[in-house]
This record gives C-alpha cells, sequence and structure tokens, in this order.
C-alpha cells in the first residue's frame, strides 16, 4: 500500500474528526459568509489581470487527507456559496437537514451500489423510502418508484417510458426498434420545464415534438378547452406533460380537468411536480395537487423541498413493465427480471449510489409532520417577501405568489444588466436567479431551506429594495 494511504488508513478516526470538526465550522458559519461571495483568486495563484485563476497541477506525490483538507478550506472553501443556508433562494434549493447529513455520510461510509437482488439490502432499503414517499404525496400502491440524481433524469425516465407506451399503442416496441418506428410523435404541455425539451431531445423523439398549448389568460397553467382542441387535431395516441408548480409563478395545471379528457383523448400523462408535489403535506395547499395519482409518471425532486443533498430525485409510474422493457440490462452477474425487478432494470444508470439513505433518514427523524412544517414555513416566507417587494416602491410583483416562489422586477427600467446589477449588489446577502416572465425580465426568489424564518425574509427585503435603489 501507498506510504500515505496507510498512514492515513492507521490516523482514520482521527482524520475524521478533523473532517467532522470543518464541517460543523462551515455549518456554524453560515449566516455570517457572503451568501454568493464576491470573485476570489486563491492563494498562491496569481492569473494575469483579467484571466480566471489557473488551476493547479496534478501532484506527483501526495501529502496525505491533513494537507488536502487544509488546501481545500484554504484555496477552495471561500469561494463556495453558502448554498446550504437561509438566504440562498436560487434554483429552488434546499440545504440538508441535519438527519439527511448524517445519512449522506453514512452512505459514504457503507459506499453502496443499490442495484441488485444479489447484494439487497440498499435496494431493500430504497423500496422501503420510496414507499413512504408514496405515501407523503398522496399517490396509490399503483405506483412504483426508483431514485435519480434530479429531476432531468426523473422527467427523462418517465418520458423514455411514455415513448415505450406509444409504441405499445401503436405495435411496436422504440426499445427495440428505436424510436424512429413510432413516425411522428406529439407531446403537448402548457408551460413545460427546460428539461422536458432535452429529455425529448435525448429519447431521440426531438425537441420538436413538443407541442406549447395555449395556457389560462395571466397563468402559466395549461388551458384544458385548449388542450382538448390540441387532442383532437390529430386523433391517435399522444403524451401530456402537465404541471403541478411552474418554475416562474407555481402555477399549478388542472390534474382532474386533464384526467377527464382522457374519457375522449387516448394519451399518456406524466406529470412534472418536481416541487409541487410538497404542496399535498399542507391542508391548505394540498388541493393544488389533487389528481397527481392519476398519473401514468410523475417526477418529483427531493433536493428541493425535502432538504436532501444533492443529487437525489424520484420518479414514479403505473407501468413499471413498461419501464423494465426500457431499461432492462442483461449480464450475467445481474440478476433477472422477474416480477419484481432489480433497480438496474429501471432507470438508464447501472452505477446507482445509495442516495435514499439521506431520504430514508430525515423521513425516519422528521416524520410527515416535522416536513409539513418545513413547507408551510417557506410559503409563510415567500408571502412575507413578496408583501415585501409590494411595498417597495423599487421593485415590483410579476405574479401572485401561490406557493414558494417570489417572481419580482424592478419598479422601473428591468433590463436584464439593470436586474443583474441588482442581483450582484445584493448577493452578499441573498441569492436569487433571473428569468423572464411575459416577456419582462425579472428575478426569482425560491424558497424551500429547512433553515429559512421570517428573520431571512426580512435581511433578503431589506438587501433587496437596497440594491434596487443603489442602482436606480
Amino acid at each position: 500500500m501507498d506510504r500515505t494511504l496507510a498512514a492515513d488508513l492507521a490516523r482514520l478516526p482521527e482524520l475524521l474528526d478533523a473532517t467532522r470538526a470543518a464541517a460543523a465550522d462551515a455549518l456554524a458559519t453560515l449566516d455570517a459568509r457572503p451568501v454568493v461571495p464576491p470573485a476570489v483568486v486563491p492563494p498562491a495563484v496569481v492569473p494575469p489581470v483579467g484571466e480566471p485563476p489557473a488551476p493547479e497541477g496534478l501532484p506527483e506525490h501526495g501529502t496525505g487527507t491533513d494537507a488536502a483538507l487544509a488546501a481545500f478550506r484554504d484555496r477552495w472553501e471561500p469561494r463556495l456559496s453558502t448554498s446550504a443556508g437561509p438566504r440562498y433562494l436560487g434554483f429552488v434549493t434546499g440545504g440538508a437537514t441535519p438527519a439527511a447529513l448524517a445519512g449522506d455520510w453514512l452512505t459514504a461510509v457503507h459506499d453502496q451500489n443499490s442495484n441488485s437482488a444479489l447484494d439487497g439490502g440498499g435496494q431493500d432499503l430504497e423500496r422501503e423510502t420510496v414507499g413512504w414517499l408514496r405515501d407523503l404525496f398522496g399517490l396509490s400502491a399503483a405506483h412504483s418508484g426508483t431514485f435519480v440524481s434530479g429531476a432531468t433524469m426523473s422527467n427523462t425516465t418517465g418520458l423514455a417510458i411514455a415513448r415505450e407506451w406509444l409504441g405499445e399503442r401503436l405495435g411496436v416496441s422504440p426499445a427495440e426498434d428505436g424510436a424512429a418506428a413510432l413516425g411522428p410523435v406529439r407531446v403537448l404541455s402548457g408551460a413545460p420545464h427546460s428539461s422536458i425539451g432535452k429529455a425529448l431531445s435525448v429519447l431521440g423523439l426531438g425537441r420538436n415534438s413538443l407541442v406549447r398549448v395555449p395556457t389560462l389568460p395571466g397563468r402559466e397553467a395549461v388551458d384544458p378547452a385548449a388542450l382538448e382542441r390540441a387532442l383532437a387535431e390529430r386523433p391517435g395516441p399522444a403524451v401530456v406533460v402537465a404541471n403541478a408548480g411552474t418554475v416562474n409563478t407555481v402555477d399549478f395545471d388542472d390534474l382532474r380537468a386533464i384526467e377527464a379528457l382522457r374519457e375522449r383523448h387516448d394519451f399518456w400523462l406524466h406529470t412534472d411536480a418536481a416541487f409541487g408535489a410538497f404542496a399535498a403535506l399542507s391542508p391548505e395547499h394540498a388541493h393544488l395537487a389533487d389528481g397527481l395519482d392519476a398519473s401514468d409518471s410523475v417526477c418529483v425532486d427531493l433536493h428541493k423541498w425535502l432538504n436532501v443533498p444533492y443529487d437525489s430525485a424520484v420518479q414514479f409510474t403505473r407501468r413499471r413493465d413498461l419501464q423494465a422493457r426500457v431499461f432492462q440490462n442483461s449480464a450475467a452477474y445481474l440478476g433477472p427480471l422477474g416480477e419484481h425487478p432489480d433497480l438496474v432494470h429501471l432507470t438508464p444508470e447501472n452505477s446507482h449510489r445509495m442516495r435514499a439513505l439521506a431520504a430514508w433518514f430525515t423521513l425516519r427523524a422528521y416524520g410527515r409532520q416535522g416536513h409539513r412544517e418545513i413547507v408551510e414555513r417557506d410559503i409563510a416566507c415567500a408571502r412575507a417577501l413578496g408583501a415585501a417587494v409590494q411595498a417597495d416602491p423599487a421593485l415590483t410583483l410579476l405574479a401572485p405568489v401561490r406557493l414558494n416562489v417570489v417572481c419580482f422586477t424592478l419598479a422601473e427600467a428591468p433590463t436584464p444588466e439593470r436586474l443583474a446589477a441588482l442581483r450582484e449588489a445584493a448577493a452578499g446577502e441573498v441569492f436569487v436567479t433571473p428569468t423572464v416572465h411575459e416577456g419582462t425580465a425579472g428575478l426569482r426568489a425560491a424558497f424551500s431551506n429547512w433553515r429559512t424564518t421570517q428573520a431571512d425574509v426580512r435581511r433578503a427585503a431589506k438587501a433587496l429594495g437596497a440594491a434596487a435603489r443603489e442602482i436606480a
């Protein structure tokens, strides 16, 4: 064994203690550090003026974990954002609850490839966790689920199953014969997330197969009457992508109205509920996700509002048989498909980290009520920021605050350049992301972190208002 590696092995408990101390220090200072730090030139790396820092070369001889930890804290930690903290309001990014963090550490410790019944503890834990999540979101036992890396992979997996369903309707198998066997395909949606087009590209259906259906006036929710007209224009099987929580305004399609269209039209219903599914946890907002169980496939992103570490999502479907037909992996060292296929037969990824453990930990530790409290507190924080924006003459809301996202802009001259300057000026206190809503450039603050409180809202509102006046 390499001498340095052997020395680290002998001191492993001590090194883990040092890492724990570094982690505790990073988390303890979340509130004091800039949310997004200004550009920092790492020590010992002085680039030419105007150029980014040059990367260090790979060392020929390592100096051990102690030295690597020190170098990381000196060179890279100061450049990292506090995305685990309460005022990082971009990308609908949650943090990691204490229990989820513990579960994630133990995931690395046990280092399972949770795909095979030959070594089945990891996939059995995942199935239990998926059952808890199914219950959390109000889905019936008809839905089976599997962990994937994020919403994009969840949407891609759901649409891959939809592609095979189209083949079943047309008497072909895209999994065997290729997507060309389907002929022209229509995927209908009102305000689809950008990952839908990406998934269609990956699946060989093409971005041009996506048909944008008119939305309701002043809304991002699809117009059910317009959707029915679009379905009637060309009879035959189609795919409908519904939204349970759009990106800009967290608008929800009327899933019950879409379901009713099945009486007259033949389509697969995929629902992108990346973070909107969590509305089901709040009695006041559960009606927004009513009808989610009618979907043929569902996307839910867990590293958003469940507050587990990146990368983690789940996909659900009613047609696990079609899912296994698409993703089956034939090799002597893998288990057979059978009635309950191993996870290796259910997603694009043969390598399947036991990411379910972090979700298992946080659900086991805090239960339904603990996660309901996080959801409802974040919703209250979003409403409070929305009210602060309305009260600030330098800012204006672009849409009602329906759930956990505040979509707003400058009251005057909301150009992308001025909004970028606003974001940069406020970045020490709050991070928001740029967007465009109904043709107007804006900003988007998304609340999903378990640490966020009303005090954070006040700090964020003050910083955003000050920044807006600074650039006026």
